[in-house]
């Protein structure tokens, strides 16, 4: 009777129960403390560089920007960490199948835009190194503004189908999810039905946004580092270079991340609940931790700005 109390009419689960990292329920209380402090830590890194960016008007160039709007991004996925939290900490970590919908929406809309953003922060860079004499006159608010909209009208028309899919779906199997999310794969083992439709939709995603995005950049990078290498002065050489390294260190860590947890899915779908666990926490918490130490402590100009704001903070102390 229990079991069927939170089902509908054609008895389809309405809500389900988080069961986080299965294998750890005896100490899964342990964890609280480091993913709190983990998630502590993402927010106020991203929190930070975001200040930073709006606060000074001489970090308002496109570069800058973009990489406040991809930390703003980022930690859209960090707020699965709270649901996380919370279904370490105790065992009434139900979710209702509307929230669980809205939560899945609200993670992928996050990972693509990030890959949106990256390819605008590509675009923008080639067009830095290539032309650099015309890049004021490309390069305008408007353009920006038109680019960023448009990869979250591209975002919502990837997602949306693939969350719509979910939504048909009769749950009949067990309101136990094996996740610490709302995961599309995790959700899709509790239907009974057909579901090759969604695991279509899924695959066609994935391989119109990855692969699509990734030869995108990979185009991109080679002509920027092409140019890089034509440049006669040393100095703007090393900083050609070392911006293409940023970028190229957060795509890697974007992508790889995502698509292992991918490839293991439909390569491995045999694989423990815990290695897809472990994997789904790495892509979507690696890039969050990642992005505000390579772009913050890594671009000088966001550094020397953070270290006259510590010296400003510790000389307010001292009085």
């Amino acid at each position: 009777m229990l079991a069927w109390s939170n089902s509908s009419s054609n008895g389809s689960y309405t809500s389900f129960l988080w069961v986080g990292f299965p294998g750890l329920q005896e100490t899964r209380a342990l964890l609280v403390l480091p993913f709190l402090s983990l998630y502590l830590v993402i927010i106020s890194a991203n929190a930070l560089v975001t200040h930073m960016v709006v606060a000074q008007q001489s970090l308002h160039q496109p570069i800058y920007l973009l990489i406040s709007l991809l930390a703003v991004s980022i930690c859209v996925a960090a707020t699965v960490m709270p649901t996380m939290l919370f279904s370490f900490s105790t065992h009434f970590n139900r979710i209702s199948l509307p929230c669980c919908l809205l939560q899945m929406f609200c993670i992928y809309f996050s990972i693509v835009f990030d890959c949106n953003i990256l390819l605008v922060m590509a675009l923008d860079c080639y067009i830095a190194i290539c032309y650099p004499l015309c890049y004021p006159e490309i390069v305008m608010g408007q353009l920006l503004a038109g680019l960023v909209g448009a990869a979250a009208a591209r975002n919502t028309c990837i997602v949306a189908p693939l969350v719509g899919l979910v939504s048909q779906v009769h749950f009949c199997c067990s309101d136990l999810i094996h996740h610490f999310a709302c995961e599309h794969m995790a959700l899709m083992k509790l239907s009974s039905g057909d579901i090759s439709p969604n695991k279509s939709v899924g695959l066609t995603v994935h391989i119109f946004n990855r692969v699509l995005d990734m030869l995108l950049l990979g185009a991109s990078y080679s002509h920027i580092i092409h140019a890089a290498f034509w440049i006669s002065s040393g100095r703007a050489n090393s900083k050609a270079l070392n911006t293409c390294g940023s970028h190229l260190l957060v795509i890697f860590t974007v992508y790889s991340s995502t698509m292992s947890s991918s490839i293991i899915y439909r390569v491995a779908p045999t694989a423990s609940p815990a290695m897809h666990n472990s994997l789904s926490a790495l892509y979507l918490l690696l890039p969050c931790l990642v992005n505000p130490v390579i772009y913050g402590a890594g671009t000088k100009e966001i550094r020397q700005h953070l270290a006259t704001l510590f010296q400003l903070c510790s000389k307010r102390q001292s009085y």
